[in-house]
């Protein structure tokens, strides 16, 4: 049995992992430094489960930062396919080709399913790409499972299989990261394929330390005080609970706006810039009011 092909290592340890991706301006724990690390030893695919906006698709944006490859993302949304996902034949361009005739049937089949009639998707693209890149399948959980089928070739043998033109294989496998919402339950086949890590919301400290890195001008005291009320609200039943984007989104609203703390009245006027829903916004706010907000 033949080896798979791999990418050469970019990290020494789970420290290199961590100290590099600092420099992107992501500050992993000890838990997603680690994983990073053994994905790129491996040449294993990194399955990111985990609430929406807890830094799983930025994750992979960082990782080809500090790589200095080109992140090629599949969005996936209900409806994608192989069209969308893998790769798709130019028809208007065969069409022509066909109108235009010349050659023998046979010579005319093997002319239009060639690589000037191939269009690459991003999966595709990834695969054959002679650069290093980092494929970012972003929201896998929204693929149905027919779809989902379609990437195990891909996760497994680093292949795909184009019944026209046979087997396209890659020497030079992309890093690839898939994010998970947990909108449905992925199947076994594919996350037996990568390995896993589970993304939550962080620990106060590290939250800090990252509203600190992204809002440098903030004061220690307000940090706090604000990382406090955030991880309050997201213990209370909402529809959509705050993500780290939306903390830091709230600390430069603070800054813009002069704010020295978070009293009733800017609670008031700022919490729609971490709620999105009004009754979030008001569940939250009798919630901070009735337990002494200042």
């Amino acid at each position: 049995m033949s080896s798979q092909p791999s990418h050469p290592p970019h990290f020494t340890d789970a420290t290199d992992v961590a100290g590099r991706l600092a420099e992107t301006g992501y500050l992993a724990d000890e838990d997603i430094a680690t994983i990073v690390f053994l994905a790129d030893r491996l040449s294993k695919p990194l399955l990111i489960e985990g609430p929406a906006g807890v830094g799983k698709t930025e994750l992979a944006k960082s990782l080809a930062s500090l790589l200095k490859v080109d992140l090629v993302r599949l969005q996936c949304y209900e409806g994608v396919d192989e069209t969308k996902a893998l790769y798709e034949w130019n028809y208007k361009k065969q069409l022509l080709r066909i109108q235009a005739g010349g050659g023998s049937w046979d010579e005319l089949s093997d002319d239009i399913f060639g690589e000037p009639f191939l269009l690459e998707r991003p999966v595709l693209r990834a695969l054959r790409s002679e650069d290093p890149v980092v494929l970012l399948i972003d929201e896998v959980d929204k693929l149905d499972y027919e779809a989902e089928a379609l990437l195990l070739e891909v996760l497994s043998d680093w292949q795909i299989t184009i019944p026209e033109m046979g087997t396209v294989r890659t020497t030079r496998p992309p890093y690839v990261v898939l994010t998970s919402n947990n909108s449905r339950e992925l199947s076994e086949a594919l996350k037996r394929r990568c390995l896993y890590l589970f993304l939550d919301y962080p620990s106060p400290e590290r939250e800090r330390a990252i509203v600190r890195e992204r809002v440098p001008q903030i004061s220690e005291s307000l940090g706090e005080q604000l990382v406090a009320v955030v991880n309050s609200i997201r213990d209370l039943e909402l529809k959509k609970p705050p993500s780290i984007a939306e903390t830091i989104d709230w600390a430069q609203t603070l800054i813009h706006l002069g704010a020295k703390s978070l009293d009733k009245e800017t609670l008031r006027r700022t919490m729609s810039v971490v709620l999105k829903f009004q009754s979030d916004i008001e569940r939250a706010t009798d919630h901070l009011i009735g337990t002494g907000s200042r």
